[in-house]
C-alpha cells in the first residue's frame, strides 16, 4: 500500500449538492428555496426562538423558584463538626477558625449529622432540634 493509493471509504464523504445550475440538476433557479419571502432571501435568517412577533414559548413559561440572599451568606456545620473547634464555646468566629466555614459566611446553623463528645456552649448559632437536643446531652448548652 502506497500513500498515493489511499481511498476513503465508500459512501463516507458525500459530494456537495451544486445549487444554482440549471433545471436539469435539480436544484435549478430557486435552489430549493421555494418562491419569495424571508426565507428564500439571501441573509433572511430567523433568530431561533423567534415566532413572528408572538411572544416566544421561553417567555410564555413560567419562571421556576427564585435564589434567596441570605442563602449566599448561610452555611450548615455538622454536629460532629463542632468537635474540631477550640475552647468551650463555639461561635461564628471559632468555627470560622476551624477552617469549617469561609469568610464570606455570616450565619451558621448546627444540623444533626454524627454525634458531639463534649460539652460546648454554642452563641448566636441556630440549631436544629436534634442538635440542640444531642448538644444539651453531652452537658452542653445552646445560647442563640
Amino acid at each position: 500500500m502506497k500513500l498515493n493509493e489511499l481511498q476513503t471509504n465508500p459512501g463516507s464523504r458525500r459530494t456537495r449538492k451544486r445549487v444554482g445550475r440549471g433545471t436539469s440538476a435539480g436544484q435549478g433557479k430557486t435552489c430549493g428555496r421555494g418562491h419569495k419571502g424571508q426565507k428564500s432571501r439571501s441573509g433572511g435568517s430567523i433568530a431561533p426562538g423567534f415566532e413572528g412577533g408572538q411572544l416566544p414559548l421561553q417567555q410564555r413559561i413560567p419562571t421556576f423558584g427564585f435564589r434567596s440572599r441570605i442563602g449566599r451568606v448561610t452555611d450548615e456545620v455538622r454536629l460532629h463538626e463542632l468537635n474540631l473547634t477550640e475552647g468551650d464555646t463555639v461561635d461564628i468566629e471559632s468555627v470560622r477558625k476551624a477552617g469549617l466555614i469561609t469568610s464570606n459566611i455570616k450565619r451558621v446553623r448546627i444540623i444533626q449529622s454524627g454525634t458531639i463528645q463534649r460539652a460546648v456552649t454554642v452563641k448566636g448559632l441556630k440549631a436544629t432540634r436534634g442538635a440542640r437536643a444531642a448538644i444539651e446531652a453531652a452537658g452542653g448548652r445552646v445560647e442563640e
